[in-house]
């Protein structure tokens, strides 16, 4: 657990940071930052969508995953945490609800989120995790300068889910040939993509719904032993 630790101090930090710069810093830098920051996210997701090439998997997972986080409601709750972190701790804040939701996602949704807690729960490994707060530390630095306190908050959901995965991994292990690791950062970047064009448009993509496409190759690799 200790680089989920890390993790979650770095972006509590850039966070920090971020409210510091954003007393100084006139809207439209904040708004040439946020879209600029929104094609480096779209670059990070688009490498990592071409690392897979089983496009079918890909395709099956986007869809299958969308109608269960859809079912379940994924967005819409952490949209209410959101609102209920806001009542609590920044009355004053407007669009905290929009920077805990969209860090969040930003944070949860990488490769390396997946990867890195699977390597420090498995052998105690955390450099992957490390290198992660490192970009999320920067990462909150800009986003909050946008967004706004509630990028800070996001650092709850980052325990817990990638504390999940890390208490989980000796489970999963036997699941997570290459194949089954690939096929989920293939669908996880295209997630991020879509997060980087939300950054980008007015008319947003309920990435949140779309995060268990995540899970579905491993899925399909445990139905497939199954049988």
């Amino acid at each position: 657990m200790l680089g989920t630790f890390v993790n979650c101090v770095a972006i509590i930090c850039g966070s920090l940071a971020g409210m510091l710069f954003k007393k100084g810093v006139p809207e439209k830098y904040n708004q040439i930052v946020m879209q600029a920051m929104g094609l480096a996210v779209i670059l990070v997701g688009i490498k990592s969508a071409l690392g897979c090439d089983d496009l079918l998997i890909i395709i099956i997972s986007l869809a299958i995953g969308s109608v269960v986080g859809e079912f379940i409601g994924i967005e819409s709750y952490l949209e209410r945490v959101g609102n209920f972190l806001e009542t609590k701790f920044s009355k004053n804040s407007t669009g905290f609800s929009a920077g805990f939701v969209t860090a969040s996602l930003m944070y949860c949704v990488g490769s390396m989120a997946i990867v890195g807690s699977l390597e420090s729960g498995l052998t105690g490994n955390h450099d992957t995790l490390f290198a992660k707060a490192c970009i999320d530390g920067i990462v909150g630095i800009i986003l909050t300068t946008s967004l706004g306190i509630g990028v800070m908050f996001a650092a709850v959901p980052v325990l817990v889910y990638q504390g999940g995965i890390t208490l989980m991994a000796g489970v999963l292990k036997p699941l997570l040939i290459p194949a089954v690791v690939s096929q989920m950062s293939g669908t996880g970047g295209l997630l991020i993509l879509a997060l980087g064009l939300n950054m980008l448009r007015e008319k947003k993509i309920k990435v949140g719904n779309m995060l268990p496409a995540v899970f579905v190759p491993l899925v399909y690799y445990l139905i497939r032993l199954a049988f």
